[in-house]
């Protein structure tokens, strides 16, 4: 898939809901939730877009381009629906620990420039509550 291709959030976001490749959609949620959050707080900081380098290299094991995680950051997708109803919509079809990478991944992307700002508190809490974490998934605690 093309960077810009996101082709299951795109059938997400016309309620398609034939989503039979769910690490293809999870690598388009992470991709789009991190490059947004690079945007959390009005500007895009240098130190978080390379912090979502690293990101998608550790967790997808792909390289992809401080360019393009600027291009998913301000993607024409949010002009028709917002990031919190698409990751309503891919919630439902995300496994817990895929949402839980999400949000951890979210956690490190927002301390990168060492500084948390509350519109990034904002997004962050946003993104737990449109991932449907409960406080005890969003810190990894499991029973037995």
């Amino acid at each position: 898939m093309a960077i810009g291709d996101f082709s299951l959030l795109k059938q997400l976001f016309a309620n398609q809901d034939n989503m039979d490749n769910q690490q293809e959609l999870f690598r388009e949620t992470l991709l789009m939730t991190l490059s947004r959050a690079t945007r959390a707080d009005a500007r895009t900081d240098n130190d978080e877009v390379e912090q979502v380098q690293a990101l998608l290299k550790e967790i997808l094991s792909e390289d992809v381009s401080a360019k393009d995680i600027r291009v998913a950051a301000s993607s024409e997708l949010y002009e028709k629906t917002s990031i919190d109803r698409f990751l309503t919509n891919a919630s439902t079809h995300l496994a817990l620990e895929d949402r839980q990478t999400i949000i951890s991944a979210l956690i490190r992307i927002f301390h990168a420039d060492g500084k948390i700002s509350e519109s990034e508190v904002d997004f962050f809490n946003m993104a737990a509550t449109a991932l449907r974490l409960s406080p005890a998934e969003l810190v990894g605690l499991k029973t037995g």
